[in-house]
């Protein structure tokens, strides 16, 4: 009962960890360091019993085996499940690399909007958050690339960050996805998927 609890809670902390940009005043302070079983402790001293007897509540908060499985087959059933991208984001912190996850995320989001005011405003933001040398979340992208994205940030449209996204994911994909499949924490959620059959 009280495994359960715990890991309901880790996902949650989890989840809100890695929807929620990082503030660039954290890395400075040295935040960045922590790793990921620390941020879910934090999580769990800073939560009201109120908040966590929900979360242990509502089973939807928790992959299945299935789920978890799945997730092994390749990298877009990952990141197509909530909580895969989730667990993949943990992952991408401790190796701290974080950034090409929230790159490709922000790309995502991107993609979705429709006017010109916010797709030129997103530009920008991503263009200084990721793709700018120095950026504060600096993804490694080549000089073409780049020079793409800068001359396309007058006028962005929906496709401006397509190949930048392409080649982070490809980056993703055949570098840290298949060291997260051998990972403790991908196994760790695994035998708990199992475990609750």
């Amino acid at each position: 009962m009280k495994e359960d609890l715990t890991s309901v809670s880790h996902w949650s902390m989890a989840f809100i960890d890695c929807t929620n940009p990082t503030d660039p005043s954290e890395k400075k302070k040295g935040i960045k360091g922590r790793n990921w079983k620390n941020r879910m402790a934090l999580f769990l001293k800073t939560n009201s019993a109120h908040a966590v007897s929900n979360l242990r509540k509502n089973k939807s908060h928790r992959p299945t085996a299935d789920d978890v499985t799945q997730w092994a087959q390749s990298l877009d059933k990952l990141l197509s499940h909530k909580y895969g991208k989730v667990a993949f984001c943990i992952f991408l912190k401790t190796e701290f690399c974080e950034e090409n996850i929230e790159f490709w995320m922000a790309c995502e989001d991107f993609r979705m909007l429709s006017s010109h005011q916010q797709l030129t405003s997103k530009a920008n933001s991503i263009y200084e958050e990721f793709i700018k040398s120095d950026a504060p979340k600096e993804v490694n992208l080549d000089f073409y690339t780049k020079n793409k994205i800068i001359q396309s940030l007058s006028e962005p449209n929906v496709s401006s960050f397509l190949e930048a996204q392409g080649k982070v994911y490809s980056l993703m994909e055949n570098d840290s996805y298949p060291r997260f499949i051998h990972s403790d924490i991908y196994k760790e959620l695994l035998a708990a998927a199992r475990r609750r059959r």
